[in-house]
């Protein structure tokens, strides 16, 4: 069976990682993303479900259904991922839990209205800035922060807390907030199956953190600071 790098979540910021190459063509990635998401069902007994959910594979099984190269997914549980870009001179990284649409009603229906969300699954979505940054006039210094939201029909808040080291948004505290911002959705042309975040570059030393799901995508913009 392929060998896969393993993602396993600590009781604080720091993360495991064991690795191998795999290298075949793309269309041989999503058939093996798919085969393995079968065989490995008999084979991690000894794993807790979180454990299980947090393999990396199934990061590469969740990018081959957003590819439109597995036509169903039969994968009810949620991939671990993670985006990293380097924006000017700080590396900004969102890791996260990433369920299915799974042709379920997701905004306010799976997803309530004007509730905080974790905006991912399991263990809050980690957001970890290298350097300072400003965000909408707030600086947010160097660290880890809980990337959590608060869904509307057309407006979203998009927060970072400064308690990551949480199961969803169960101990969530709004006095620990760093930066709340505000911003419209975004309605997208096709349906992103699995929850995606993108850390994008905007400019010298500007970026954004989007979270794009169905069709919404929401956007929270950052500036770097020298």
């Amino acid at each position: 069976m392929t060998m896969m790098k393993l993602f396993i979540p600590l009781a604080a910021s720091a993360f495991v990682f064991a690795s191998c190459e795999q290298v075949q063509p793309v269309q041989d990635a999503a058939v093996e993303a798919e085969r393995s998401l079968v065989e490995v069902e008999s084979d991690t007994t000894e794993l807790t479900r979180l454990e299980e959910e947090h393999q990396l594979f199934r990061a590469e099984y969740a990018d081959s259904v957003n590819q439109g190269l597995i036509e169903e997914d039969k994968f009810t549980g949620s991939a671990r991922r993670e985006s990293k870009e380097l924006i000017g001179a700080a590396e900004v990284a969102v890791n996260y839990g990433s369920p299915g649409k799974r042709g379920r009603v997701l905004w306010n229906g799976l997803v309530s209205y004007d509730q905080v969300w974790v905006s991912g699954s399991h263990w809050a979505t980690a957001v970890s800035f290298t350097k300072d940054v400003m965000v909408s006039g707030t600086e947010v210094k160097a660290g880890t922060y809980a990337f959590f939201t608060i869904p509307g029909r057309e407006k979203w808040t998009l927060i970072l807390n400064e308690n990551f080291d949480q199961h969803l948004a169960e101990d969530y505290d709004k006095n620990l907030d760093a930066v709340r911002v505000s911003v419209m959705a975004q309605e997208l042309p096709n349906v992103v199956e699995r929850l995606t975040y993108d850390v994008e570059k905007t400019g010298l030393g500007e970026g954004a953190i989007s979270l794009k799901w169905d069709q919404v995508k929401v956007s929270m913009p950052f500036t770097v600071k020298e």
